[in-house]
């Protein structure tokens, strides 16, 4: 009788043991995906902002210049595609360099006191923006780390918690170079 008292102790201290460290690691997991999930909300919120400031921009160089640029009218039909973030960063940065080119050919658009206060904005967004890209990017190594190892890799599994991908866009585990974008 002592004997089975002992065994079934064992076997909830082992099953104990065993619940505890998965309760962990599942919290681990959660909060990890909380942590990366907030930086993705602020990157998209940047992103939008962004969007609208360059849209902005493009509505004082095209007034200033009576010149309708191309390449804003690009921008401006992103909004009715479905892109992901990745991309969408992508088209904002090549949108923020077009400004900036504008701005250093037509010195015109330095006296104009909204541009300015665009431009700066612009800045000041690109500062949140490579912040929460960080962050976002920290943790995503994070996660990535403790998916791989076990337990967790059987926990993620149940839970259908998948690898992520940096925000640079570049999935690391496929047979696919060119999405190494400069």
């Amino acid at each position: 009788m002592k004997l089975i008292m002992i065994i079934i102790l064992i076997i909830i201290i082992i099953l104990g043991t065993i619940i505890v460290e998965y309760i962990l690691n599942y919290n681990k997991l959660q909060s990890l995906n909380i942590k990366i999930n907030e930086s993705e909300s602020i990157i998209d919120n940047e992103l939008r902002n962004k969007y609208d400031l360059i849209i902005r921009s493009s509505n004082i160089i095209n007034k200033l210049l009576k010149k309708e640029i191309s390449y804003f009218k690009e921008l401006e039909e992103l909004k009715t595609k479905k892109i992901s973030n990745f991309e969408m960063d992508r088209k904002i940065t090549e949108g923020e360099n077009l400004i900036e080119k504008v701005k250093n050919d037509y010195n015109s658009l330095n006296d104009n006191e909204e541009y300015l206060d665009i431009t700066n904005s612009l800045k000041d967004s690109d500062e949140v923006l490579e912040a929460a890209k960080s962050f976002y990017n920290k943790y995503t190594t994070e996660i990535n780390l403790i998916i791989k190892k076990f337990p967790t890799n059987l926990i993620a599994k149940i839970h259908k918690i998948k690898l992520r991908n940096y925000f640079d866009g570049k999935n690391m585990f496929d047979d696919e170079i060119k999405d190494f974008k400069l």
